[in-house]
């Protein structure tokens, strides 16, 4: 099976040729035309993350996705990831349900505990519930995904009796669940029957290995069949390798500072990028070809079906992730395409 390759933001607000930040709306309308762009070029996937904090302009993915599901034709769209622990898996499923239909079945989900809690007080839930919020909401949004009535009581909302949900879709809803680097995660996607995106934002893609291996222990034990794996990491595209470091590193630095203020990590500079960006990082920034034999690589490590590069990270200008979406699509895709025509390793064996 051939990798897919696919792209993650989650609007990052961006800054305009004179410096400045712009504003939310402006970010918003920019992430539609890069999906645009991508489904021109064939990349396979779009997601968007949803966040609630200044930092972000996309807080509900799906009606930012429906502006684009009328403006594409084949490109696939989805999340990374929804908040599933502070949303109800009802409504959620009767949108992601309506995705699907005006997108002619192109909608996926994928589901997460989410990296930051600003949803939690936003929306009225406490996080001495976190554990439980997630595996209620996911047990109920499973059987959802069977689209037959549901019976279902719990502890974080209302009981359901026999309740059947609508739209239904044509073709079934496609979902994963989000996975940062707990095992207990990566065995509940299995136990519920999930595709398993793994988040490698940190170290080398091989250290994940251990969790691939367990997840496919985990479905042979089910007895399941195979499900996909995926992988979404950072990165950014440029000519060279010296001109895609220039322009990715102020925004790294940025939001890694930004982020690290608030979580005590010590300050990001020029040296802990450059590890990022090299065989042992996780950010996948460079030339196409730099690009393309990281993908490559890890493709055959981990044996996974798609891989998402999240293409912005921090206040990178629109034209610049342009240009980056425009290689990705042009130049990266087909190189790993070719490379592991070369040298598949086991890549696609989780699909």
């Amino acid at each position: 099976m051939t990798l897919e390759l696919g792209l993650d933001t989650f609007g990052d607000i961006s800054r305009g040729s004179d410096g400045s930040l712009v504003s939310d709306a402006q970010t918003i309308r920019d992430v539609v035309d890069q999906a645009v762009l991508a489904d021109q070029v064939g990349i396979s996937f779009i997601g968007l993350g949803e966040h609630h904090r200044r930092d972000f302009a996309i807080t509900s993915p799906e009606i930012v996705l429906a502006a684009i599901a009328a403006r594409t034709e084949q490109i696939r769209l989805g999340t990374a990831v929804t908040v599933l622990s502070s949303d109800d898996p009802v409504r959620l499923y009767e949108r992601f349900a309506t995705l699907d239909a005006i997108s002619r079945g192109r909608a996926e989900i994928i589901l997460g505990r989410g990296s930051f809690i600003e949803s939690f007080p936003l929306f009225g839930y406490e996080l001495s519930d976190y554990e439980v919020l997630f595996e209620e909401k996911l047990g109920l949004f499973t059987e959802l995904l069977k689209e037959k009535p549901v019976t279902w009581q719990g502890t974080t909302r209302a009981a359901l009796n026999n309740a059947d949900v609508f739209p239904k879709t044509e073709n079934g809803l496609k979902a994963w669940i989000g996975v940062g680097g707990s095992p207990e995660s990566v065995v509940r996607a299995a136990r519920h029957g999930l595709g398993l995106m793994l988040a490698i934002i940190g170290g080398p893609a091989d250290r994940f290995r251990p969790f691939v291996d367990l997840y496919h222990r985990s479905l042979t034990a089910l007895g399941s069949e195979m499900l996909p794996i995926g992988v979404h990491s950072p990165g950014h595209v440029g000519e060279t390798d010296q001109q895609a470091w220039e322009e990715a590193y102020p925004g790294f630095e940025e939001l890694n500072n930004t982020i690290g203020r608030e979580r005590g990590w010590p300050p990001y500079n020029r040296m802990r990028f450059q590890h990022d960006v090299g065989p042992e990082g996780a950010a996948y920034v460079g030339s196409p070809e730099t690009v393309a034999q990281k993908i490559a690589q890890t493709a055959r490590t981990l044996g996974i079906a798609r891989f998402d590069m999240k293409y912005a990270s921090g206040s990178i200008s629109h034209d610049k992730l342009m240009t980056s979406i425009e290689l990705y699509g042009t130049r990266v895709l087909p190189r790993v395409h070719e490379l592991l025509s070369e040298d598949p390793g086991p890549v696609g064996s989780a699909a």
